[in-house]
């Protein structure tokens, strides 16, 4: 049997989370949203919404606003909120244990409250909060993938779909999040 880690548990659920789609909403469904997010701006503490963004809001939207890529494509105008969330937050028990003990074991966890002004005072504390950012980054963006080359997505939705990887705290990695996290054909009209 597989040893349950922190990337076999993001995959296991994530594929559950997809699979509870409602039948009628998968085919309105044009593109995944993977938005990570931390709590209290804490890198120990990141999660991982499992979205999508729908044709009804797109066009709910355009009636807003006139550019078509802008609200097809930019996250600002998707659902945002009442995703289930993966990572090191309560409402994902298993997986808070397992990504601190992965974090542990590769030398970048680090204890005690988090306090933005020790983090800028000490060097050691802000580079290994940086390693956990980039370390979770990778496996959302690793997720992504295997759901792709898995054909988890295809089996779930029907067709292949884009995944659109974004961190509100990182403006502008979201282009080389999703061209690292999907197909090249998936994302032609999201690089436009």
């Amino acid at each position: 049997m597989e040893r349950k880690t922190f990337q076999t548990h993001l995959r296991r659920a994530a594929a559950d989370i997809l699979g509870r789609v409602p039948e009628q909403l998968k085919r309105e469904i044009y593109v995944l949203a993977f938005s990570i997010w931390r709590i209290d701006a804490d890198n120990r503490r990141p999660c991982v919404d499992i979205g999508y963004n729908t044709e009804s809001q797109y066009e709910e939207a355009m009636r807003r606003d006139a550019d078509p890529w802008e609200v097809r494509w930019n996250y600002a105008f998707w659902i945002l909120e009442g995703f289930d969330k993966l990572g090191n937050v309560p409402q994902d028990p298993v997986g808070g244990p397992l990504y601190e003990e992965e974090a542990r074991n590769l030398g970048i966890w680090y204890d005690g409250e988090f306090d933005l002004g020790r983090m800028l005072e000490d060097d050691e504390l802000r580079a290994k909060s940086r390693l956990l950012e980039l370390h979770f980054h990778d496996a959302v963006v690793d997720l992504s993938r295997h759901l792709h080359a898995s054909g988890t997505i295809e089996r779930i939705f029907g067709r292949p779909l884009p995944v659109v990887v974004f961190d509100m705290d990182c403006p502008g990695w979201e282009e080389e999040a999703t061209k690292a996290a999907n197909p090249a054909e998936l994302i032609e009209d999201f690089l436009a």
